[in-house]
């Protein structure tokens, strides 16, 4: 019997069996739309191409998102200072200076990332001024929908986050906004009541902006997106995540369960193996998107931290584009964790350039069948 999408992801969650598991997956790059939009129109004409809800053409599972307000109120002003033709040099929202080069921009994604030139704490005297945009008490920080949304929740058939992807930015992530990687490095260790005034603030901020919306509203999830690793591990060690972040961590995440929040998700790129223990510790119970060029592995983590840890991502975008055969091989590494729960295989980011509409059709369609428990499909 066909079940409704939160059904499927409960039981995903809990590793009970199902009609089949979750379909999700993040997203494409603008340069990637523009590519597909040539090769098959007709295929991609009414996208919606937010897949974090979902698509309907591509049998994505519908979510929906309490859009919580999380950010800057007021936003920092936008300000071009240089503008040539081949960079723009601005301040941005967030109060941080980037160059951008404007080489091959598509639908709002640039093939390099920026490079950020100045950040709104340089010292401790600047943090005042940034507490100042992050007062938890503003209404304007509320979902306008609120009402309709308390209102409905008995009829809701999909899960329901709280926040957009990438709305309550972490600990971690808010810090380097704020005052930069290279910065924040340092400032563990040369300003050190800082950091801890910083994380302190920040859970006691998301966890007042969050509690006139969970007083009247009961979500499946909360997404808290950290990035603080790279290919060769974390940003920042053990030691200083058990100091500086996991109290208030463990504090947020007690909060959001004694909420009614039932799944608590990390969201890092990079290899943030190290810091899984203390995720965990926490009470997180999930983390995404599983970057393969991290040399990590959704198989690896369940053999290491079992049934504790959910698992979302996995899937190698470096495989979707050497053909049919090795997109087979890759998807079978996941059949004991789609058979065993606990797992919702999507790509391991957005989808990049060099894969084509057939290459990614071919995907989806393989792991539909995935999904749906057809393994013979992906045999060659």
């Amino acid at each position: 019997m066909s079940m409704t999408e939160l059904e499927r992801f409960d039981a995903c969650m809990d590793f009970r069996t199902a009609d089949r598991r979750p379909n999700h997956e993040l997203g494409v790059w603008g340069q990637t739309r523009e590519r597909w939009q040539q090769e098959a129109p007709d295929a991609v004409r009414d996208f919606s191409w937010d897949w974090f809800v979902g698509e309907p053409a591509l049998g994505l599972d519908h979510r929906e998102y309490l859009d919580v307000n999380y950010g800057f109120l007021p936003p920092f002003e936008r300000r071009i200072i240089e503008d040539t033709p081949d960079y723009e040099v601005a301040w941005n929202d967030k109060g941080i200076l980037t160059k951008a080069l404007k080489f091959g921009r598509a639908g709002g994604t640039r093939l390099c990332m920026d490079q950020y030139l100045e950040f709104p704490v340089a010292r401790p005297e600047d943090f005042p001024a940034v507490r100042r945009r992050l007062v938890s008490s503003d209404p304007q920080r509320l979902p306008r929908d609120l009402d309709a949304r308390a209102a409905s929740r008995a009829q809701r058939d999909c899960p329901l986050c709280l926040g957009r992807n990438c709305a309550a930015n972490g600990f971690y992530w808010r810090a380097r906004e704020f005052m930069g990687t290279e910065n924040l490095s340092l400032a563990w260790y040369d300003h050190p009541a800082l950091l801890h005034e910083m994380m302190e603030f920040y859970a006691n901020f998301i966890i007042e902006t969050s509690r006139p919306v969970l007083e009247r509203v009961r979500v499946d999830y909360f997404v808290l997106n950290e990035d603080m690793a790279m290919k060769g591990g974390p940003l920042l060690g053990p030691d200083t995540f058990r100091e500086f972040i996991f109290p208030h961590l463990r504090r947020l995440v007690e909060f959001l369960h004694g909420h009614g929040v039932r799944h608590v998700a990390v969201d890092s790129d990079g290899d943030p193996t190290v810091l899984i223990p203390l995720l965990l510790d926490a009470g997180v119970d999930t983390v995404w998107p599983i970057e393969r060029a991290s040399n990590v592995s959704p198989v690896e983590w369940r053999r290491r931290f079992g049934r504790a840890l959910r698992l979302w991502g996995g899937v190698d975008k470096r495989e979707l584009s050497r053909g049919p055969a090795a997109v087979r091989a890759h998807l079978r590494e996941f059949v004991p964790l789609i058979e065993e729960g606990g797992f919702i295989p999507t790509v391991d980011h957005t989808v990049p350039p060099d894969v084509s509409w057939d290459d990614f059709r071919y995907y989806m369609d393989a792991k539909m069948a995935l999904l749906s428990g057809d393994f013979g499909k992906l045999e060659d």
